[in-house]
């Protein structure tokens, strides 16, 4: 018999943490066997039905989603609205019906007309540098709250800093890889969600994680959950 994921509930068990008032960084990332972040340069080409589904529930217990630019513009990003069902479900839990995005962006490359904004569900978040072109800024200040973390780039540390005063503290980020690098070089993850997809995909495809060289952080495993052929892993940070 195929395996299968838990039932809704039991899955959103497995995803829950305990203390939401202290921050925590959640990345989630789909990967091949070989270790591919995309097939054809998209994380879409690895995933399914059962990935959907884990990725609907980490959404859904979220109190904000962080995301790359780059990753808003390759991934066809849209207004992010969660179904009434889930909408309700997050409003008895004591949380927003919608969670908010937050696109993180140096250079500010962001069309304000795009559909991450005018699309969205709530007003979106952008999180940027004090350098960032000041003409950019206050054309995105149009459609977003824009916060500066940093001076002359963005600190993960201000970042979280900064979406935990608003409210935010449960940060689920979806990437890309540079975004997943900074804060593994900042040592500012706490939790990886991979999805382990059984394909071997080969070619030039990226990891999961690109940057600066960082110092090696041990990882604890939480549960692997199995769904056909797809491993659903679930990685904590070890503390010393």
């Amino acid at each position: 018999m195929r395996a299968q994921l838990p039932p809704r509930a039991q899955l959103i068990e497995h995803y829950r943490v305990p203390d939401r008032l202290t921050p925590r960084v959640r990345v989630n990332f789909i990967a091949s066997l070989d270790g591919a972040a995309t097939h054809e340069g998209l994380s879409a080409g690895l995933n399914n039905a059962d990935d959907k589904i884990v990725f609907d529930v980490l959404r859904l217990l979220t109190d904000v989603i962080l995301v790359g630019a780059g990753t808003v513009r390759a991934e066809g990003y849209g207004g992010i609205l969660l179904p009434a069902d889930d909408a309700a479900w997050r409003v008895q839990a004591g949380l927003a019906a919608q969670p908010p995005v937050a696109i993180v962006s140096g250079r500010l490359d962001l069309d304000p007309g795009h559909p991450v904004f005018s699309q969205a569900a709530t007003r979106p978040i952008v999180l940027t540098h004090a350098a960032a072109p000041a003409d950019r800024r206050a054309a995105l200040a149009e459609v977003a709250e824009v916060i500066v973390c940093g001076e002359h780039a963005i600190d993960p540390h201000l970042l979280v800093a900064a979406l935990t005063a608003r409210g935010l503290p449960q940060i689920l980020c979806e990437g890309g890889p540079h975004l997943f690098g900074d804060f593994v070089a900042a040592d500012r993850v706490d939790e990886l969600c991979l999805s382990l997809a059984p394909v071997l995909e080969g070619g030039s495809a990226g990891r999961i994680a690109v940057g600066a060289d960082a110092a090696a952080r041990a990882m604890e495993l939480k549960h692997v959950l199995r769904a056909g052929d797809m491993l659903f892993l679930r990685y904590a940070r070890q503390e010393s």
